[in-house]
């Protein structure tokens, strides 16, 4: 009986992309409660990959500043089509380090976010070729000039802080009224546009789960070098951690379940002002 099992299971795993199935593992956790965070990111990420990296290849091509503009209302749609899901498992983690959301469903988020992306490449690349549209690209280590992956992994770290950064200050700090959710996500889109142009060296990502994803259908299966890590993940957590460490010592939220013994800033600053 296990024999037939393995033979279904396999079969059913070489039709899919490499690491699909393992991340359906998650689905049974906290009694399946999470389920809907998985497939909100799930398509989230399908609908990120093929709003915003189709700018510049299936519309636009030779316009740059069509191009972006579009990019910006592709960030904007995917949210919202999507359900304002994360899309990026240091965003996940961030948040997870905030307070914002338990373990189970942070993982829950990384599996459907890493699923989406797994899948969302062969299928726009199976789009792009029946239609004869440029196929997407997405971003990769380069080794040449930063053999140990150290200025790629910076780079990435600082994007991530400061779009970590622009999240906190357009969702938490600011208030725009009844058109708040459209004006923070235009102001989202054109911070994510901004940084894409500053922060080129790594592709740039400023998620970890487009690197590896992408890494995935490029090269058919999950990267070995350990660069390919340093740079998509370990720095970019790093970087939402360390904005996290930021916003809890100016908010005078928790960081990891601690209360840090600085801040809380804002209070402060309210209390001198009103004195």
């Amino acid at each position: 009986m296990f024999g037939l099992i393995s033979s279904i299971v396999s079969s059913i795993a070489s039709l899919l992309p490499p690491g699909l199935l393992l991340t359906l593992l998650v689905l049974p956790l906290s009694s399946s409660k999470h389920i809907s965070a998985y497939r909100s990111e799930f398509i989230g990420t399908l609908l990120m990959i093929g709003l915003t990296f189709s700018p510049g290849k299936w519309v636009f091509q030779d316009n740059l500043y069509g191009a972006w503009a579009v990019h910006a209302m592709g960030v904007v749609a995917a949210d919202k089509l999507g359900g304002g899901q994360h899309v990026n498992p240091a965003v996940s983690v961030t948040m997870f380090s905030l307070g914002k959301c338990d373990y189970d469903e942070m993982y829950a988020r990384i599996a459907g976010a890493m699923g989406g992306g797994l899948v969302a490449f062969p299928l726009f690349k199976v789009l792009a070729d029946n239609l004869g549209w440029t196929p997407l690209g997405g971003p990769e280590y380069n080794p040449v000039g930063d053999a140990d992956g150290s200025a790629s992994a910076m780079s990435e770290f600082v994007a991530t802080f400061l779009l970590l950064v622009l999240i906190y200050v357009v969702n938490w700090e600011l208030n725009f009224g009844k058109h708040h959710y459209w004006i923070k996500q235009t102001l989202t889109a054109i911070g994510i546009r901004f940084l894409i142009e500053v922060f080129p060296t790594a592709g740039p990502a400023l998620n970890p789960m487009l690197g590896t994803t992408w890494a995935v259908f490029a090269d058919g299966g999950f990267p070995t070098d350990y660069r390919h890590y340093l740079v998509y993940w370990v720095a970019s957590i790093l970087g939402g951690l360390a904005s996290a460490v930021g916003y809890a010592v100016y908010e005078g939220n928790t960081f990891f379940g601690i209360k840090l013994p600085f801040g809380p800033v804002k209070a402060k600053a309210a209390k001198a002002k009103k004195s």
